[in-house]
């Protein structure tokens, strides 16, 4: 049975609003140039793919329903249930394809690759004598008869067999992305493949596929390896840490996409009244901002978090699930950073705005008694787009980083929600164990860095396609 968090509704939407955009780019040249200098560049390409698989995780994720129960068998004499039944547990579809890895929980802590567990245990032997050393794990390894020797070449033939899997997905998807674009272009198989490999025109693309083929590559990889072994280890609770880091990738996406939804429309309606009406409108708009800003950012998340506290402590019957009320924390935070992080683009727009307002085609529509809504419409916001999209790609990166800081401190996402932020906040305590426990850490860093580089490396090439300052020399 399908479950709509309000966070799901809200991601669709944006991709909507995105889909809608991309049609609107196509039909506008200032729009749909600079894109196309995007797409020609090579970092861009690479960043994109990058990104697109880390989109396509969080929208498995972002797809809930309560799971159907198993009908019983009736007893004799006993008519059967034709009404199904489902569980009151909401998952997602990455938690059903990633069913092995949310079930194989341990005791407590193990490492990347463990047989044994990480901490010693009292253990009895057949002669009734105590001793204390590692035990096997009951997921990670059990398939092995002798850890010691059969460990190291099950791991070899699990990265042979996960390599052959991604080069034959990676090949398979190439001759059909081939064969489409020849079929389209009326070229010959041949020439198409000529055409990719020597044009110069064509570099992206070639980057994009060999991006590709490494994380096709690293994903059948670590798909053979994560059903036998915990390959990023187990945190305290003895959950695997690979399966919260590919939980914690819908978080970390929907602190750095919904925050546009809810900063966007007031930086982008005040920044231009301010800049196009200046007067009074100004005088009140500055004022707005200059207050906003003037308030600690945290110590206003820490209040909206700490009421939002209370208000479900007081009403825990309105939430059906621990998963809905952590979708309530996690879409109440994007507001809070939305309306933190606004100031700084409607700034930003009402500069432009005050320069584009003397421009000579906007004071000749102003003579001719064109209404303000229409001249906003055709002159003011087309021209200050790509402020708001270079404002945009870069912010995303900082939003990401901002959630890990924030739930470091116990103001960010629900503790019951895979975060970034969680994992470090829960591995903070174990770095001072002897020996230390770094894994959580580790993952947390790794997959976080990967997105902020990929965003980050994509923001500096949609900076220059869209700056006009330097739209001539990119």
């Amino acid at each position: 049975m399908l479950v709509v968090l309000w966070t799901d509704a809200l991601i669709f939407v944006l991709i909507a609003v995105v889909l809608g955009f991309a049609f609107h780019a196509t039909r506008h040249p200032h729009l749909r140039v600079p894109w196309q200098q995007v797409g020609r560049s090579r970092v861009a390409a690479g960043a994109l793919v990058v990104l697109s698989v880390y989109v396509a995780i969080g929208l498995l994720d972002s797809v809930h329903f309560h799971p159907r129960l198993e009908a019983q068998t009736p007893a004799v004499g006993e008519a059967s249930q034709e009404t199904p039944t489902y569980s009151t547990q909401v998952i997602s579809l990455l938690d059903l394809w990633l069913q092995p890895l949310r079930e194989q929980e341990e005791k407590t802590f193990s490492a990347p690759f463990a047989t044994h567990l990480f901490v010693k245990e009292a253990m009895e032997q057949p002669d009734g004598s105590v001793i204390r050393a590692y035990p096997r794990l009951e997921h990670g390894g059990a398939h092995l008869t002798d850890p010691a020797r059969d460990r190291a070449p099950d791991i070899l033939l699990s990265t042979l067999l996960g390599l052959v899997q991604g080069l034959i997905a990676w090949t398979g998807f190439l001759l059909m992305v081939l064969g489409l674009s020849a079929w389209r272009a009326r070229e010959s198989f041949a020439q198409r493949v000529l055409q990719l490999r020597q044009e110069p025109t064509q570099a992206a693309w070639r980057v994009a596929v060999w991006t590709l083929l490494v994380m096709l590559v690293l994903g059948f990889i670590a798909a053979e390896l994560a059903v036998k072994y915990h390959i990023l280890g187990t945190d305290k609770v003895g959950e695997d840490v690979f399966y919260q880091s590919l939980k914690s990738i819908r978080t970390g996406l929907v602190i750095g996409t919904l925050t546009t939804l809810v900063m966007l429309p007031a930086a982008v309606i005040l920044g231009i009244m301010a800049g196009y009406f200046r007067g009074l409108t100004d005088d009140i708009i500055q004022y707005l901002y200059t207050t906003l800003n003037s308030i600690p950012g945290v110590l206003l998340i820490a209040a909206a978090i700490l009421m939002l506290q209370v208000y479900m402590a007081n009403h825990g019957d309105e939430f059906n699930s621990l998963v809905e009320r952590a979708d309530l924390r996690l879409l109440f935070l994007c507001i809070i950073l939305g309306v933190t992080s606004w100031t700084g683009l409607c700034r930003l727009l009402r500069g432009e705005s005050l320069k584009l307002r003397e421009a000579d085609y906007v004071q000749a529509a102003i003579a001719l008694g064109v209404r303000h809504s229409r001249l906003i419409a055709r002159h003011i916001l087309p021209n200050v787009l790509h402020i708001v999209m270079i404002t945009l790609v870069l912010d995303f990166s900082g939003l990401v980083l901002a959630e890990a800081v924030l739930s470091y401190v116990n103001i960010g996402v629900d503790p019951t929600m895979n975060s970034w932020g969680n994992m470090i906040n829960s591995a903070r305590l174990e770095l001072a164990r002897d020996p230390i426990v770094w894994w959580s850490l580790a993952a947390a860093f790794g997959f976080m860095f990967t997105l902020v580089l990929a965003a980050n490396l994509l923001a500096d090439v949609v900076r220059d396609a869209f700056d006009p300052r330097l739209r001539g020399t990119a």
